[in-house]
This record gives C-alpha cells, sequence and structure tokens, in this order.
C-alpha cells in the first residue's frame, strides 16, 4: 500500500481571481417547496456566482430543537437548479460526517456541478443539536485536532494516488486511511476547494497550510473590523508557510435582513468587507421569505456591491 503525503499547499483558489458574490440560505424553518423556488429563481440571477447551504439539524436559534433539513441532501436536491454556478456549505459541521464518507460525497458533487464544488467545513460547535441526536462533541481542542485530520483525510483522497490501487494509506489517530480508493474521481484535478471556517490559531494556520479559503463564521456577519482582524491573522500564517496569498480566497458574509434598508446596509457592509480583503461575498437571507426575497437582494445589495468592484 501507499503511503501519501500531501502536497505542500493546495493549488490557488479557482474562484479567487475576482470579486465573486453568493447567496445562503438556510436550511431552518423553510418548506421545501419555498427553497425550491429560491434556487431556482437564483438561476437567472446572473449576479450571483455561487450557491450556499448552510449545515444544521436543528434550529439553532433555539437551545435544543426546531425545524431544519438535513443540508447535505438539501443542497444535492438543489444543485440542478443553478447549472453554472459554485456551491458550497457554509460551514459543514466536522462532528456530523466521518471525513472519508464527506470526501466520496464531495466527489459525487464535484461531478455533478462540473467542478464547482467548495468544502465549507468547520469543527462544529451547537451543543443542543449534538446531544439531542446523540453524536459526540468533544472539548474544543479535540475538535480541532479532529479538523485537521479531516483535511487530511479530505486532500489525501482527492490526490491523484487516490484514484486507483494501491490507493491511499494515512496513519492517524481518528481517521486512519487503509490503501483507501476514491474511485470514481473528482472532476476537478486536485478535488474540490477546501474553504475551512477556523477562527483562532490553530483553525487559521490550519487554513494558511491546507486550504484554499476560509469563511468569516454566519455570527459575525457584517462584522468588517473582526474580518480585517483575521485577514492580517491569516496573512502572517500564509507567509510563515510561504504561500502566496494572492491564491488564497477571505469570504465574507453579510445578512441582508428583512427590509430595505436592511439592504441598504448589507451593500455598505459587503463593501468594506471588499476593501478589508474579502474576495468572495456571501450574502445570507432567511429562506422563509421566499424567492422575492432573492430577487430584491440580487437587485439591491448583490448588483451594487458588483457595480463597485468593477468601477
Amino acid at each position: 500500500m501507499l503511503c501519501v503525503v500531501a502536497t505542500p499547499h493546495p493549488p490557488p483558489d479557482p474562484l479567487g481571481s475576482r470579486l465573486t458574490i453568493g447567496f445562503k440560505t438556510t436550511p431552518i424553518d423553510v418548506d421545501w417547496s419555498t427553497l425550491d423556488e429560491i434556487w431556482h429563481a437564483a438561476a437567472e440571477l446572473e449576479v450571483f456566482d455561487a450557491g450556499w447551504m448552510a449545515d444544521h439539524l436543528s434550529n439553532t436559534r433555539l437551545e435544543r430543537g426546531g425545524q431544519s433539513w438535513e443540508s447535505w441532501t438539501l443542497l444535492t436536491a438543489l444543485a440542478r437548479r443553478v447549472p453554472g454556478k459554485w456551491l458550497g456549505q457554509a460551514v459543514l459541521a466536522n462532528t456530523f460526517r466521518h471525513p472519508a464518507v464527506l470526501a466520496k460525497a464531495a466527489t459525487v458533487m464535484d461531478q455533478l456541478t462540473g467542478g464547482r464544488f467548495i468544502v465549507g467545513l468547520g469543527a462544529g460547535w451547537h451543543a443542543g443539536e449534538h446531544d439531542a441526536f446523540g453524536i459526540e462533541l468533544p472539548p474544543i481542542g479535540e475538535r480541532i485536532d479532529r479538523l485537521e485530520s479531516a483535511v487530511a483525510v479530505l486532500r489525501a483522497l482527492f490526490s491523484d494516488a487516490a484514484r486507483g490501487e494501491p490507493g491511499v494509506t494515512l496513519d492517524d489517530p481518528f481517521y486512519p486511511l487503509r490503501g483507501a480508493v476514491n474511485d470514481p474521481p473528482p472532476a476537478s484535478s486536485h478535488g474540490p476547494p477546501i474553504w475551512l471556517g477556523g477562527q483562532k490559531r490553530r483553525g487559521i494556520a490550519l487554513a494558511a497550510r491546507d486550504a484554499s479559503g476560509w469563511l468569516l463564521p454566519g455570527d459575525r456577519s457584517g462584522d468588517v473590523d473582526y474580518l480585517a482582524d483575521r485577514r492580517d491573522a491569516l496573512a502572517r500564517a500564509l507567509e510563515a508557510v510561504g504561500r502566496d496569498p494572492s491564491g488564497f480566497t477571505i469570504a465574507g458574509q453579510v445578512s441582508c435582513g428583512e427590509t430595505a434598508a436592511d439592504r441598504r446596509e448589507a451593500v455598505t457592509a459587503a463593501r468594506a468587507m471588499v476593501r478589508a480583503g474579502a474576495r468572495h461575498v456571501i450574502l445570507g437571507f432567511k429562506p422563509g421569505l421566499g424567492p422575492a426575497m432573492l430577487r430584491a437582494i440580487a437587485t439591491q445589495v448583490a448588483e451594487p456591491l458588483g457595480a463597485t468592484a468593477a468601477g
């Protein structure tokens, strides 16, 4: 069996050569038909380069319980509504899925989208949904250990060596591989880009070393000062490992609220995030507001943001 050592750095992020804009729905408090209508409407909105989905098993606005769809299956079902757009989760909880199974599922999505799929991954955090479903939520130190291991598994299974026998072997305390083959392989040559959601020292170092991008967390939507602080930390971490920051994407998130005034504030925040270094901006909203809200965000937030960048 072949023991694979990951390449020193991932390739430059394919989405990072210009400012791109995504929309984001959550799987929470929404019926299937409304989500389907939103994503169907998104196909006609050329201002959006990407569609994103949050990953939860219950309503995270509550301590326990509440309505939520399972996001991986949901995003797969919606993918054909938006041909030609990038897709991703912001972010998957590493605690929910074994990374080898995640790699196989991401390979399906990579094929389905023609190489336009991003694996957004974080350590997991909401205690109530873990406890309710009997899913272990280790202390944060171990969660970061597991996140580091998960990224190593993803990179190994996306590698050329995993495309056929003898496969890849990875000695790991959490997720060992023993001659694992990822066949059929991803459509893209290096597998889907990996964007990480770690926020502190180890998470930032992991993103700089092994990811193609970094995502501002949803609970920091619109927080330009925080994004700028993490940008500086990422710049130092990228320099420490000898990576060119121009090949690494920083993604900001902005909540667009419910009113026209909210959307005006969202434009201001999104523009500030671009000035602070974001090259992808994710515009989020409550999916229960339906496709009309997505169209309003397209014309009142995404188009002015794109025009600013073009100018």
